[in-house]
Protein backbone atom coordinates (compact mmCIF):
# COMPACT_ATOMS: atom_id res chain seq x y z
CA UNK A 1 0.00 0.00 0.00
CA UNK A 2 1.26 3.39 -1.15
CA UNK A 3 1.17 6.06 1.23
CA UNK A 4 -0.46 8.42 -1.55
CA UNK A 5 -3.01 6.24 -2.47
CA UNK A 6 -4.24 6.29 1.41
CA UNK A 7 -7.18 8.67 0.88
CA UNK A 8 -8.71 6.70 -1.61
CA UNK A 9 -9.91 4.22 0.73
CA UNK A 10 -13.36 4.81 2.99
CA UNK A 11 -11.71 2.68 5.99
CA UNK A 12 -8.94 5.71 6.68
CA UNK A 13 -12.19 8.32 6.83
CA UNK A 14 -14.04 6.19 9.13
CA UNK A 15 -11.24 5.62 11.42
CA UNK A 16 -10.86 9.27 11.81
CA UNK A 17 -14.21 9.82 12.41
CA UNK A 18 -14.33 6.77 14.82
CA UNK A 19 -11.63 8.45 16.51
CA UNK A 20 -12.95 11.73 16.62
CA UNK A 21 -16.09 10.79 18.29
CA UNK A 22 -14.22 8.63 20.86
CA UNK A 23 -12.30 11.75 22.05
CA UNK A 24 -15.56 14.10 22.30
CA UNK A 25 -17.21 11.43 24.09
CA UNK A 26 -14.35 11.51 26.17
CA UNK A 27 -14.05 15.28 26.42
CA UNK A 28 -17.86 14.95 27.54
CA UNK A 29 -16.98 12.95 30.39
CA UNK A 30 -13.94 14.12 31.37
CA UNK A 31 -14.67 18.29 31.53
CA UNK A 32 -16.11 20.08 34.32
CA UNK A 33 -16.84 22.88 32.51
CA UNK A 34 -19.69 23.92 29.98
CA UNK A 35 -17.32 25.66 27.22
CA UNK A 36 -15.15 22.27 27.45
CA UNK A 37 -18.63 20.03 27.39
CA UNK A 38 -19.45 22.57 24.28
CA UNK A 39 -16.28 21.91 22.65
CA UNK A 40 -16.28 18.26 22.90
CA UNK A 41 -20.09 18.27 21.66
CA UNK A 42 -18.86 20.27 18.47
CA UNK A 43 -16.01 17.59 17.97
CA UNK A 44 -18.70 15.23 17.82
CA UNK A 45 -20.49 17.02 15.29
CA UNK A 46 -17.65 16.85 13.31
CA UNK A 47 -17.58 13.42 13.50
CA UNK A 48 -20.20 12.54 12.46
CA UNK A 49 -19.84 15.00 9.37
CA UNK A 50 -16.61 13.56 8.24
CA UNK A 51 -19.04 10.01 8.71
CA UNK A 52 -21.22 10.91 6.57
CA UNK A 53 -18.93 12.44 3.91
CA UNK A 54 -16.79 9.26 3.48
CA UNK A 55 -20.08 7.11 3.44
CA UNK A 56 -21.21 9.30 0.59
CA UNK A 57 -17.86 9.59 -1.19
CA UNK A 58 -17.33 6.08 -1.36
CA UNK A 59 -21.00 4.01 -1.56
CA UNK A 60 -23.65 6.76 -2.71
CA UNK A 61 -24.55 7.35 -6.52
CA UNK A 62 -25.23 11.02 -5.68
CA UNK A 63 -22.65 13.40 -4.25
CA UNK A 64 -24.95 16.12 -3.34
CA UNK A 65 -27.26 13.95 -0.46
CA UNK A 66 -24.06 13.78 1.82
CA UNK A 67 -22.73 17.53 1.47
CA UNK A 68 -26.93 18.54 1.81
CA UNK A 69 -26.75 17.03 5.13
CA UNK A 70 -23.38 17.90 6.65
CA UNK A 71 -24.60 21.39 5.44
CA UNK A 72 -27.49 20.89 7.98
CA UNK A 73 -25.30 19.53 10.62
CA UNK A 74 -23.60 23.02 10.55
CA UNK A 75 -26.42 24.71 10.66
CA UNK A 76 -27.47 22.55 13.80
CA UNK A 77 -24.22 22.58 15.32
CA UNK A 78 -24.27 26.61 14.67
CA UNK A 79 -27.81 26.82 16.61
CA UNK A 80 -26.86 24.37 19.38
CA UNK A 81 -23.18 27.02 19.52
CA UNK A 82 -25.50 30.08 19.94
CA UNK A 83 -28.24 28.33 22.73
CA UNK A 84 -25.52 26.74 24.48
CA UNK A 85 -23.40 30.21 24.87
CA UNK A 86 -26.37 32.15 26.06
CA UNK A 87 -26.98 29.85 28.80
CA UNK A 88 -23.66 29.68 29.42
CA UNK A 89 -23.32 33.98 29.72
CA UNK A 90 -26.39 33.40 31.65
CA UNK A 91 -25.51 30.35 34.24
CA UNK A 92 -21.75 32.18 34.75
CA UNK A 93 -24.14 35.97 35.76
CA UNK A 94 -25.53 34.16 38.28
CA UNK A 95 -22.82 31.81 39.70
CA UNK A 96 -19.75 33.68 38.57
CA UNK A 97 -18.50 30.39 37.46
CA UNK A 98 -19.10 28.16 34.38
CA UNK A 99 -18.06 24.77 36.65
CA UNK A 100 -21.19 22.27 35.69
CA UNK A 101 -20.80 20.69 39.45
CA UNK A 102 -22.46 23.78 40.65
CA UNK A 103 -25.36 23.87 38.15
CA UNK A 104 -26.57 21.10 40.43
CA UNK A 105 -28.31 23.78 42.60
CA UNK A 106 -30.47 25.21 39.94
CA UNK A 107 -34.08 26.70 41.08
CA UNK A 108 -37.15 26.03 38.88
Amino acid sequence: MNLLHLHEQPAVYLVVAAFLLAVGIYGLIRRRTLIGMLIAGEIIFSAASLNIMAVNRFMAPDPTVGQIFVLFIMALAAAEVSIALSIIIAVYRNYRSIESAGLSELKG
